[in-house]
C-alpha cells in the first residue's frame, strides 16, 4: 500500500480530522480555519515497516489501516527536500488522523473511559488489542526488521495527539513512548529480538520503575538536585541507602538481585514486563543501570495507588531480592555511562509524545466549551456572544495554536521537547480551568468530562514538571543562566542572564 492509498482509504471514513477542520473560531468572524495538518514538510525517518492489516472481523475499528508496508520510507526526504515529499508526509499523517479517530470516537467515549478504568487492567483490553493487532499503534515507531511499521516521532506525535484528545486510558506512553525507545538503544540484539516483536504487536505490555517517583528526573526533563558525585544518579538512591539498590549473584552466574521500592510507576500494576532503574558499586564507584523483571518474578510485590488522574494508573513496586536480568552488556555493567545518555534521549521522545497528548486535550477541551458556551443562553443570548466570554475564548485559542506549533517542531527536533512539553501543559492546564468555570456548576460534576481534563492537566505537571522547572532544565542546557553567588540554577527567578556585550572591549555584561 502506497502512501496515496493509505490517504485514500484514510478518506473513505468520513471522519473530521484536526488538520483539515479545527475547532469553531471563538470569535465570530475570526480565523475558520484551526490547526493544519502536523507534518507539512516535515522530516522522518524510519526505513519502511511491514503491512499492517485493516481491521479484520470482530474489531472495532471500522476504518483503513494506519500507515503500512513501506509508507514511511516513501515519506522520507530526499536532499532537495521536494514538495512531493512534505505532500505524502502530510498525507500519511492524515490518514493516521482519521483512522484513530474514526476508531476512538466509537469506542473512547466518556463513558466507555470511566469503565474502563475501574478494570483490573486500567484500560480497556479490547481496544488496546484492536489499536495494536489491526493498527499497529505500538509498533508506529519501530524498526520493520522487529515487527514495527518503521515511522519515526512525528508519527507517533500524531498518534499521541489523537489519543490525548479523548483522554485514552492505555499502556501506549509507558510501553511505546518510554521502554521500546530505553530496549532498543541499550538492548543486545537477543534482548531486542525478544522483546520487540512482542512489543509492536501489543502482546507485552512495559513500565519504568524508577525509585522516589522521579521520573522526570530520570528522564532528564528538570535537574537532578542529588548528590554531587558526578557518577551517581541522586533520584536513584545516590548509592547511599534508599532507593533501589542491585547485587551481583553466584547463581545463576551473571544475575541480578533487586532490593528496594518505587512509587508512581505508570501501568506498573498492569505492565508484563518492568524495566527497572537502580544503582549497583556502592557509593564509590556508584552508577545506575537498567533491569528487565518480568511480572512474575518472586519477591516483587506490585499495588495500583488512587490516583488524581484515573487515566494515569500507577502502582507502589516493592522489591525484596527480587532477581533480574541487566539490559544490555558487561560493558554497560562496569560503567553505566550509556545509561544516562538514552534516558536522556528517551525523555525527550517522552516529552513529545506528552506535549502532543497535551495538546489533543487541550484542543478537545477548547471545541467542548466552545460548543457549551454557544448553546448555554444567559439574558435571553448565548453567554457566548458577551465580549468577556470571547476575550478568554480567544486568549484560550492563541495558547493551544501556539502549543501545537511548539509540539510539532519538537516532534521534528527533539532537542527543544523541554520546552515544547512546557508550553502545552501550561495551556492544557489554563484550557482545562477555563473549561470548567465557563461549564458553570455541571463542570464540577462527576458525569461531566470537563472535570477529567482538569485531572490530566494537574497529574501530568506532577509527573512530567512542574513547569517551571522544566524551562528552568531547558534554560540551564542553553546557557542563558550562569548562577551567581548563592543563587540556584535550577530556580528561574534568580541567576544571571548573561548576553554579549557591544562594549569594544568586549567584556559581558549581565541583563
Amino acid at each position: 500500500m502506497d502512501t496515496d492509498a493509505v490517504a485514500g482509504a484514510a478518506e473513505s471514513t468520513g471522519t473530521a480530522v484536526a488538520g483539515d477542520s479545527a475547532p469553531a473560531p471563538p470569535v465570530p468572524g475570526g480565523p475558520g480555519r484551526g490547526p493544519a495538518a502536523d507534518g507539512s514538510g516535515t522530516q522522518v525517518s524510519g526505513t519502511g515497516g511491514p503491512g499492517v492489516p485493516g481491521t479484520g472481523p470482530g474489531s472495532p475499528a471500522t476504518g483503513s489501516a494506519v500507515p503500512a508496508s513501506g509508507a514511511c520510507s516513501r515519506t522520507a526526504p530526499d536532499r532537495a527536500g521536494s514538495a512531493g515529499t512534505a505532500d505524502e508526509t502530510a498525507a500519511l499523517h492524515t490518514g493516521i488522523r482519521r483512522t484513530l479517530r474514526d476508531l476512538l470516537d466509537k469506542h473512547a467515549t466518556g463513558p466507555r473511559n470511566r469503565d474502563a478504568v475501574g478494570t483490573p487492567e486500567g484500560y480497556d483490553s479490547g481496544l488496546w488489542a484492536a489499536l495494536s493487532g489491526q493498527l499497529g499503534l505500538p509498533g508506529l515507531a519501530l524498526a520493520e526488521e522487529y515487527g514495527g511499521v518503521g515511522c519515526g516521532l512525528p508519527e507517533l506525535a500524531v498518534a499521541a495527539e489523537e489519543t490525548g484528545r479523548v483522554l485514552l486510558p492505555s499502556p501506549l506512553l509507558a510501553t511505546a513512548g518510554i521502554v521500546a525507545p530505553l530496549v532498543t538503544a541499550l538492548g543486545t540484539p537477543g534482548q531486542r529480538a525478544a522483546l520487540l516483536p512482542d512489543i509492536a504487536d501489543g502482546s507485552l505490555t512495559c513500565a519504568l520503575a524508577v525509585p522516589g517517583g522521579a521520573l522526570s528526573t530520570a528522564l532528564g526533563l528538570v535537574a537532578d538536585p542529588g548528590p554531587g558525585n558526578a557518577s551517581s544518579a541522586g533520584w536513584a538512591g545516590g548509592g547511599r541507602a534508599g532507593g533501589i539498590q542491585a547485587r551481583r549473584t553466584e547463581s545463576p552466574p551473571g544475575g541480578w538481585l533487586l532490593y528496594g521500592e518505587a512509587d508512581q510507576v505508570l501501568d506498573g500494576h498492569s505492565a508484563g514486563l518492568l524495566l527497572v532503574a537502580a544503582h549497583t558499586g556502592g557509593y564509590p564507584r556508584s552508577r545506575t543501570l537498567l533491569f528487565l523483571v518480568p511480572a512474575g518474578a518472586p519477591g516483587l510485590t506490585r499495588t495500583r495507588r488512587t490516583t488524581l488522574d484515573e487515566t494515569r494508573p500507577q502502582a507502589r513496586l516493592q522489591l525484596r531480592d527480587c532477581p533480574a536480568a541487566l539490559l544490555g552488556t558487561s560493558d554497560t555493567a562496569d560503567t553505566g555511562a550509556p545509561v544516562a545518555a538514552a534516558l536522556a534521549a528517551t525523555g525527550a521522545r517522552a516529552a513529545v509524545f506528552i506535549a502532543a497528548e497535551a495538546v489533543g486535550a487541550a484542543e478537545s477541551a477548547l471545541r467542548r466549551t466552545v460548543e457549551h458556551v454557544r448553546q448555554r443562553e444567559q439574558f435571553g443570548r448565548p453567554i457566548g456572544s458577551f465580549q468577556a466570554v470571547k476575550h478568554r475564548l480567544a486568549d484560550l485559542y492563541v495558547r493551544v495554536r501556539a502549543a501545537r506549533s511548539a509540539a510539532s517542531w519538537a516532534a521534528r527536533h527533539p532537542d527543544d521537547a523541554g520546552l515544547a512539553l512546557a508550553q502545552a501543559l501550561e495551556a492544557l492546564r489554563t484550557v482545562a480551568a477555563e473549561t470548567v468555570q465557563l461549564h458553570g456548576g455541571t463542570g464540577f460534576t462527576w458525569e461531566h468530562d470537563a472535570h477529567l481534563f482538569f485531572k490530566r492537566a494537574a497529574a501530568d505537571e506532577l509527573l512530567f514538571g512542574p513547569v517551571h522547572r522544566l524551562r528552568a532544565r531547558a534554560a540551564e542546557q542553553a546557557g542563558l543562566f550562569t548562577p551567581g553567588d548563592g543563587t540556584d540554577p535550577a530556580d528561574p527567578a534568580q541567576g544571571t542572564r548573561r548576553r554579549r556585550s557591544t562594549d569594544p572591549a568586549g567584556e559581558d555584561v549581565a541583563r
